[in-house]
């Protein structure tokens, strides 16, 4: 950085702060106090150093630094004041530079841009008369919620740690579990207000090119003036914007985002949110659960059925009820049918307004426990849904079975792992249930059929949704519906990796401190 040269005052270009910092401090200082509105947690500490024959400056925001580092900064300037010798500003800039210890992190420039960045993240940034730069040392508060287990992806067996808000400790996260100089890491800042950090990782040796610069470019082309969670983000990578499927995985597991790095998959870690974005996601991605590769395959693969069944039931249940009871009456066995009518006696509603009134009655119940402080938020949404099930059907409102339906439908929506997609099969069993109550079975036919095909138009980086079914990609479909054992899912999938060989080798690029370790066991 060229420190040496003086500017005027009011050398500026357009309306907004010069491109270019002055070489005087009382400009520079004037410019920073302008920009930043005479912001009061603005701090401007100007100190006259007499044996420098110089005056520098200190800035920087008073709650986003560590109150810790800005007392120890204070008291190695005050003793580096007594042994300083009498100096040039240019010397004496350099001088602060190489003797202030305990440094994270040092950054220098000469641009007004990257100074007033340096002091919203957190840095003291230091200004001396004379010089026409500034240099900054990192020192932003590292206070923060503890790195504590997860709340949303809740499991029994494998690492119980989840991501927090700090984006340093996430990649810290990561990169504890993923050892090896191939993960690469590129930072953006998005929102034109917000400026928010982004980070995007991805295992070079791994991760396909194409997929890695479409993402990429992507989010560089995000235009949005706030950015403040990574479901801003999950939304505008969206290809298909009215989707109602998520195409873009989140999750608070650290050991769930290694898992889908090694797999050529591309993480996205947004500053401010515990959900890291991995893509891209096929379906069957919504479906598994981290925790399926910790147990043998046998009861992995019973775990998966499971859940695709409980998808099922909360999808179709409710409308194959009503087209049963409505329109196709002879297919019910004749026992069961009698039991269902004599049940529904005396009930005034349609079997449709039935299931609509319990779904309905049901979503409000799960919205306010959700809502509700955790402490009585559960036990409204049990004694809720109990006492409301049981009277309706004491007062002839509801019949009995309506209530087993409905649970049978709640109790499955839980089963499904990503609450995203949870939460896309909830609101489509309307869409069933509307079609059952016009069409019964053929509306509900028409409707998978229509459902298949738009699970299929859609792509998430560009890369099938039903992948590996449709497309089909032979040799990839051990660890879809079942998930076989961990000696025979020796190939990274291929829509995802570049690298197709043998897992058991790693990646191509294996650091060499990992490689000694491997030859000395």
């Amino acid at each position: 950085m060229n420190t040496s040269g003086k500017r005027k005052a009011g050398d500026k270009t357009g309306g907004g702060p010069p491109e270019l910092m002055y070489g005087d401090l009382k400009d520079n200082i004037e410019t920073i106090i302008s920009e930043f509105g005479k912001s009061s947690d603005l701090i401007v500490n100007v100190d006259a150093n007499e044996r420098a024959a110089t005056t520098f400056a200190v800035v920087f925001l008073a709650e986003m630094v560590d109150d810790q580092a800005v007392v120890s900064l204070s008291e190695e300037l005050n003793r580096k004041k007594l042994a300083e010798p009498k100096l040039k500003p240019e010397q004496y800039f350099t001088f602060l530079q190489e003797n202030i210890s305990n440094v994270r992190r040092r950054y220098d420039s000469n641009k007004f841009s990257a100074l007033f960045d340096e002091i919203l993240d957190g840095n003291i940034a230091f200004l001396v008369d004379g010089v026409g730069g500034f240099f900054s040392i990192a020192a932003s508060s590292r206070e923060g919620r503890a790195v504590e287990h997860p709340t949303s992806q809740t499991i029994i067996k494998g690492p119980k740690d989840a991501f927090t808000e700090d984006i340093n400790k996430n990649l810290f996260l990561i990169r504890k579990r993923i050892r090896n100089k191939a993960l690469k890491v590129e930072d953006m800042t998005l929102g034109k207000v917000t400026h928010t950090k982004i980070k995007m990782l991805y295992i070079s040796s791994i991760a396909k090119t194409d997929i890695v610069k479409d993402l990429r470019d992507r989010l560089a082309g995000i235009d949005y003036d706030g950015i403040l969670d990574s479901g801003y983000i999950e939304q505008l990578l969206k290809t298909d914007k009215y989707s109602i499927f998520p195409t873009i995985l989140n999750s608070e597991k650290p050991d769930a985002v290694a898992g889908a790095l090694l797999e050529g998959r591309v993480a996205i870690i947004v500053d401010g949110t515990p959900y890291v974005l991995t893509a891209p996601a096929v379906f069957n991605d919504f479906i598994q659960a981290s925790e399926d590769f910790y147990y043998t395959f046998l009861v992995a693969t019973a775990m998966r059925i499971t859940r695709y069944i409980a998808l099922f039931l909360t999808l179709l249940v409710p409308g194959v009820f009503i087209a049963l009871t409505t329109f196709h009456q002879e297919i019910i066995p004749t026992p069961l049918l009698v039991s269902i009518a004599a049940q529904r006696e005396g009930v005034p509603f349609t079997a449709v307004m039935e299931v609509l009134i319990m779904e309905i009655s049901f979503e409000i119940i799960r919205e306010a426990g959700i809502r509700m402080p955790r402490a009585i938020g559960p036990a409204i949404s049990i004694v809720g849904a109990l006492v409301l099930g049981q009277a309706a059907v004491e007062a002839g409102l509801i019949s009995a079975l309506v209530v087993i339906v409905v649970a049978i439908t709640a109790i499955s929506s839980f089963a499904i792992t990503n609450y995203g997609m949870s939460n896309s099969i909830r609101l489509l069993r309307f869409v069933f249930i509307v079609l059952a109550a016009v069409l019964g079975l053929y509306g509900v036919s028409m409707g998978l059929i229509i459902l298949v095909l738009h699970l299929c138009k859609l792509k998430s980086a560009n890369v099938p949704y039903l992948t590996p079914v449709a497309p089909r990609v032979k040799g990839m479909n051990k660890d879809t519906f079942i998930r076989m054992p961990l000696w025979m899912l020796k190939k990274r999938p291929v829509f995802s990796s570049a690298d197709t060989s043998d897992r058991t080798s790693g990646p191509q690029q294996l650091s060499s401190e990992i490689k000694g370790k491997q030859e000395i066991q």
